[in-house]
């Protein structure tokens, strides 16, 4: 147990006053030096010595602290024994002056328990750590005696309290093993349930065994019986595919000798529409003569208006303006249908315009894609001589468009009607007869021209034809 210290009212450099009944030598010269060996201190013993002199070494003048404590004493005070431990001990241990001092002002500030200790009287009340500790640095007669008896009431403590903790896990596992006989109790009781269950469900499963067996048996009766009709049937099967194997090779003789009749009449009919062709081409040669003699007798001459330039002044906008009259172009590239059309006599190609330019060319923008396009029916137009038409939406007027090729005329849409709708007006405009090609991959559109008679073709047809160009 600790001994507080009294208050202290010296003065800086002062020296504390002692209880009249501490009587300690005054050098290390009056030691007692029989009993100067250094005893091996039990560790408790040994860090309240160390502290007690940690705390007690400001009270010391200067001279009197050794040169190596001198730093420690500076330092505050829960470092002093933390820091310094090692050094106070071997200082007490090697100088009997420094101890003696200490030993005095800690037998000082002990009080009764200081007094007692100085004389060599055992306190049996008092702690046994705080009296092997001054015992320790106060060195009275039989010191020896005390820091042993101390050593070995630490060890009693130590022992004492190692049984108690003992005699706790002891109980400790009693009281599981108590409890796990108590669970085990419990989980028997659960598996003779169990089992009572399990015994009852396997008399059901035997007794369902025993039905499924009577029933698979007659199943397999049954089966027998079935594999016999089944057997009896293929017999009556064979039979029968054996007959309709007969008729089959019947029936294919006489397909052969009919593809061989029908071979000789697709002969015939070539014949026949190559006679046709011909007495039909000569019908067209001589209409196409007697059209040309009724020109030159009505005087009837070229005109630079079409339907399509009527259609345009009526609904359409013009982009350089409603009554400037446009100029044809036309550009390259088609597979062979679009060809064919265009090279019928008095063709009209009429163009739904971006949905052209938006399948061949979308990364560009809108003002790219018509340039390209109107620039590309102007080759087709210089190429063929057809009329080309080329149709975008566009409620307001274009400004910006390059003049537009010979033989091209370029049309926008009104305000509030579509390309489709000025398309199906163009194509129901042109008289009967006349060859309307228009392009565009919309299927309404497509669908409605060619119930007019005109020939729709896909927007890639004219793109293959561009690129070929």
């Amino acid at each position: 147990m600790s001994v507080p210290a009294p208050p202290d009212d010296r003065s800086p450099g002062e020296a504390a006053p002692y209880p009249a009944l501490v009587r300690l030598p005054e050098s290390a010269e009056s030691l007692d030096l029989a009993e100067s060996a250094e005893p091996i201190l039990p560790e408790q013993v040994r860090q309240r010595v160390i502290t007690l002199t940690a705390a007690l070494l400001p009270g010391l003048t200067h001279d009197e602290i050794p040169d190596v404590l001198r730093k420690v004493a500076r330092f505050a005070p829960n470092r002093r024994a933390r820091l310094g431990g090692a050094a106070i001990a071997a200082q007490l241990a090697a100088d009997p002056l420094f101890r003696q001092r200490i030993g005095r002002k800690a037998a000082g500030e002990a009080g009764d328990l200081g007094t007692a200790i100085a004389e060599g009287t055992a306190v049996g009340a008092a702690e046994p750590v705080e009296v092997a500790a001054l015992a320790y640095l106060v060195r009275p007669t039989g010191w020896f005696d005390l820091v042993a008896a101390a050593g070995d009431a630490v060890r009693a403590e130590a022992d004492s309290a190692a049984v108690s903790e003992a005699v706790r896990v002891a109980e400790q596992r009693a009281a599981r093993a108590e409890h796990d006989r108590a669970v085990a109790r419990v989980e028997a009781d659960k598996l003779r349930d169990e089992l009572a269950r399990v015994r009852e469900e396997l008399g059901q499963m035997r007794e369902e065994h025993r039905t499924t067996a009577r029933a698979l048996r007659e199943t397999q009766a049954r089966e027998r019986k079935a594999t016999e009709m089944l057997a009896t049937e293929k017999g009556r099967a064979k039979v029968a595919t054996d007959r309709h194997d007969q008729e089959l090779r019947k029936l294919r003789s006489k397909l052969a000798d009919a593809e061989a009749t029908a071979s000789g009449a697709r002969q015939a009919a070539r014949d026949t529409r190559t006679a046709d062709d011909a007495r039909l081409w000569l019908l067209l040669e001589t209409i196409g003569q007697a059209a040309s003699g009724l020109r030159r007798e009505l005087a009837i001459g070229p005109t630079d208006r079409r339907p399509a330039d009527l259609v345009a002044d009526a609904t359409a906008v013009r982009p350089d303006g409603p009554d400037r009259v446009q100029a044809r172009a036309t550009d390259t590239d088609d597979p062979a249908r679009l060809d064919q059309l265009l090279a019928l006599p008095k063709a009209h190609l009429v163009v739904d315009g971006y949905n052209v330019t938006k399948r061949g060319w979308s990364e560009m923008s809108l003002e790219h894609q018509r340039k390209r396009l109107i620039t590309g029916l102007g080759g087709i137009a210089a190429q063929t001589g057809d009329e080309v038409t080329c149709v975008f939406d566009g409620a307001e007027r274009q400004h910006g468009l390059p003049p537009a090729p010979r033989g091209v005329r370029v049309l926008f849409s009104r305000k509030g009607e579509t390309a489709d709708e000025l398309i199906r007006r163009l194509v129901r405009n042109e008289p009967e007869g006349r060859p309307v090609i228009v392009v565009s991959s919309d299927r309404e559109v497509a669908d409605g021209v060619r119930r007019h008679g005109a020939y729709p073709m896909a927007a890639d047809s004219l793109l293959r034809r561009l690129a070929r160009a």
